[in-house]
């Protein structure tokens, strides 16, 4: 973590909604997020050691990574390039010049004693974040700016281990020298909704460009949340940190926790002491772990072994020029180019292999019924059996099949989710087209025997049929009817269509 100057207020207008209430009044909660992501990289930030989950203890350990006497760090090129890559994603300022300092702590799983990261002269300087709000009841919610005040690079450290052994603590320092970006937030949030959203789009946009895989459960996306609260409008009030968040509910729960905290001792007179606290997701709580330190208590100073970074604007203009298609590009040419509502356009863009499955599955169909079709059912029983959209176990090509039935008047709406089931217990073994043949379930387009079904279903209800020219919304009942008889399989436009012309409509 860097501690730089406190950055002004953006200025937001308390949006009445977010406050909390307490015993004397509402409160707002001002934060900032302080995200460590893993730059995707084979090997580490300063050495030739591979970089990978699940190997032994200690057997990705250089001896630089191990500061043995005399190893000196070579900048690895790749992770540089990342980063520019990740700032050019986040619409920031590239530094042409960086540097490396030498922030100094002690702690058994830190070799060297100090971790070479970047203080005075990041990398990546000021960008911005477009934040969408999702969610039940937030459709429509304008985007709110989230500003980024800084990217660096650091070394990550080692793990302790405590729970080997009562009388010892184990050190694997396979995690050691693991080239890190620090993407550090403006206090532009407000609730703990919208951090979640922001660190959300974070990790979208990082793994839509390649440099860091957001995985959580692994460590390799995780965040700080400096959390403070005052009254609507007034200053700043003293943040707390509470450190290495790695899941989006214990981030909301959290940050909720905190803020209630502060505002009791707040309202019972005390004063808030800032110091690192650690989030307990059992007893859903945070506690104390250190006093606050600032920048000079880490005594920075430049790494004596590491030349200044001097980037070439032709190199970074490469790098640009090779930017994969972002997230918010992508929602405005679904909604252009597909004719998509926002809200659908957010969903499928908000995993790239859930806009890549899309995009393959809607060539040459319709492409609005495509999206629903993934969104509504496919993303449902997904989540229902709790995977992801890589897992399915029904490819692009069989969504598209099926919505090329519908298309084709071989199948109704409600035949289709028949289909849709077969096609899930069958874990897309065999085609919708084939599912279709096989069990008979050909949509009927003969008018001839539609209209016998409708004929003998009026007849059978005369009085009924004299109730639908005063009340035209009984049609549906007969419609009902009709689909019963011919079992679900009849034209629903051809039914409505006789059903009207024979009582009056």
């Amino acid at each position: 973590m860097t501690n730089t100057a406190s950055p002004l207020d953006s200025g937001r207008v308390a949006d009445p909604s977010k406050l909390i209430m307490g015993r004397t009044g509402p409160w707002e909660i001002v934060m900032g997020l302080e995200v460590h992501a893993q730059v995707a990289s084979n090997t580490k930030l300063f050495s030739g050691a591979k970089v990978g989950f699940g190997a032994g203890p200690n057997e990705q350990v250089s001896l630089v990574d191990a500061a043995m006497p005399g190893m000196l760090p070579v900048l690895n090129k790749y992770c540089v390039e990342q980063a520019v890559k990740t700032g050019l994603g986040l619409k920031a300022q590239i530094n042409r010049f960086s540097r490396f300092d030498r922030k100094n702590y002690f702690y058994p799983d830190l070799p060297q004693g100090y971790q070479i990261s970047q203080l005075f002269h990041p990398i990546v300087g000021e960008g911005e974040v477009l934040v969408e709000l999702d969610g039940p009841g937030k459709e429509g919610t304008p985007p709110i700016t989230v500003r980024i005040e800084r990217l660096h690079l650091e070394q990550d450290a080692g793990k302790s281990i405590h729970d080997l052994d009562p009388n010892a603590t184990y050190v694997d320092l396979n995690r050691a020298g693991t080239a890190l970006m620090e993407i550090v937030s403006k206090p532009d949030l407000r609730s703990s909704d919208e951090a979640v959203a922001y660190f959300k789009k974070l990790r979208t946009i990082l793994v839509y460009l390649g440099t860091c895989d957001g995985d959580m459960e692994k460590g390799n996306m995780r965040a700080d949340c400096n959390v403070s609260v005052r009254r609507p409008g007034e200053k700043f009030g003293t943040r707390c940190e509470i450190k290495n968040v790695n899941s989006f509910r214990f981030m909301q729960q959290a940050i909720e926790y905190e803020a209630r905290r502060q505002i009791e001792i707040l309202e019972d007179g005390g004063v808030i002491e800032q110091e690192t606290r650690l989030f307990d997701a059992v007893k859903v709580e945070t506690r104390s772990m250190r006093s606050k330190e600032e920048a000079h208590d880490y005594r920075y100073f430049p790494d004596p072994d590491l030349l200044p970074v001097e980037l070439e604007e032709a190199w970074i203009e490469s790098i640009r020029q090779h930017l994969v298609e972002l997230p918010d590009d992508k929602k405005a040419r679904f909604i252009s180019q597909y004719g998509l509502s926002p809200y659908d356009a957010q969903v499928l863009i908000s995993d790239q292999a859930r806009a890549d499955y899309y995009e393959s599955a809607a060539k040459g169909r319709d492409a609005k019924l495509v999206a629903n079709w993934v969104t509504n059912e496919l993303l449902a029983r997904l989540a229902k059996d709790g995977q992801e959209i890589v897992d399915s176990p029904l490819p692009p090509a069989h969504i598209a099949g099926l919505v090329e039935l519908i298309e084709t008047n071989v199948i109704s709406s409600k035949i289709a989710k028949t289909v849709f089931e077969h096609m899930w217990e069958g874990k897309g073994a065999i085609t919708p087209a084939e599912i279709v043949e096989k069990h008979g379930l050909k949509q009927v387009t003969d008018t001839g025997a539609i209209e016998k079904a409708v004929d003998e279903i009026i007849a059978a209800n005369p009085d009924k049929a004299a109730e639908v020219a005063a009340k035209p919304q009984a049609l549906g009942w007969f419609v009902g009817q009709v689909m019963k008889a011919t079992g679900g399989k009849a034209n629903p436009a051809a039914v409505n269509e006789l059903l009207k012309a024979k009582l009056g409509l």
